[in-house]
């Protein structure tokens, strides 16, 4: 286990785990002075290739993806997403896994659950693959968006799981769309930590899509706070740069390589 992610699991119960996603070398920079956890998630399936769900997403995407991130990544936790089909069986995930860690020299993976696929996570750990866990509203795995836990029953079943999860020897779990009761209820039980989405503040972390929260990507579900509104400061930068060069102001002389105007 290495240093960054025995410092994610020494945060549970003492301060809140900060995580994002992200796609990219310029963003995983920015990202990298305040959050704890870097994701470089499938959910770029939607966010960059305009795809309906992410089912479709690559090996080859999550991978020269995450190369990239990697280049802007110094202190935070690199986790990947494994996409949907990449790991049917324990064979299938490991080799995956080490060829993605392998090629992009990232932290952890992570893996949807579909209440089944316990063995492959600890068949992961023991090839030395660390691996985040991820239940409730599993996108690879569920087509309905819905919340879950909101039942003793719901709730019993999500816990089991997460008990599962953490005995296969995951290092923290991601909650997605439970019902406060049962995030609480999950996070006080485990004893690694739970980083939450849609899924209240219980939880011993946070992620959002970095694209939601900045207001680009046009999907803001309930959960989403929206810090920004980058879709209104690109729009109104590419107004300006498209009047400047209709008009002939861009470029101008200074923008010129050679400090003067061509005759």
């Amino acid at each position: 286990m290495n240093k960054k992610i025995k410092k994610i699991i020494s945060k549970k119960n003492r301060t809140k785990i900060v995580s994002l996603t992200a796609y990219s070398k310029n963003v995983a920079k920015i990202l990298d002075n305040y959050c704890d956890i870097i994701l470089v998630g499938d959910s770029m399936a939607n966010v960059l290739y305009g795809l309906k769900s992410t089912h479709k997403l690559s090996l080859r995407n999550i991978t020269e993806h995450t190369m990239s991130v990697k280049k802007g990544i110094k202190k935070s936790l690199l986790v990947v997403d494994m996409p949907k089909n990449s790991y049917k069986n324990k064979n299938q995930g490991r080799e995956n896994a080490k060829m993605i860690m392998k090629k992009t020299l990232c932290d952890a993976v992570k893996l949807e659950s579909n209440n089944k696929n316990f063995q492959i996570i600890a068949e992961l750990v023991k090839s030395n693959i660390p691996v985040m866990g991820h239940i409730g509203y599993t996108p690879q795995f569920k087509s309905k968006f819905t919340v879950e836990g909101n039942t003793k029953k719901q709730a019993k079943k999500l816990l089991d799981e997460a008990l599962k999860i953490e005995k296969a020897g995951a290092f923290s779990i991601v909650l997605e769309c439970i019902s406060p009761k049962t995030s609480k209820l999950i996070t006080k039980t485990l004893k690694i930590p739970t980083i939450g989405i849609g899924s209240s503040s219980y939880c011993d972390g946070q992620i959002l899509v970095t694209d939601d929260m900045l207001g680009i990507s046009g999907f803001y579900p309930k959960f989403v706070k929206k810090y920004a509104s980058l879709d209104r400061t690109i729009a109104k930068a590419v107004k300006k740069y498209s009047t400047d060069v209709k008009l002939n102001k861009f470029p101008s002389t200074k923008n010129f390589l050679n400090g003067s105007r061509i005759k």
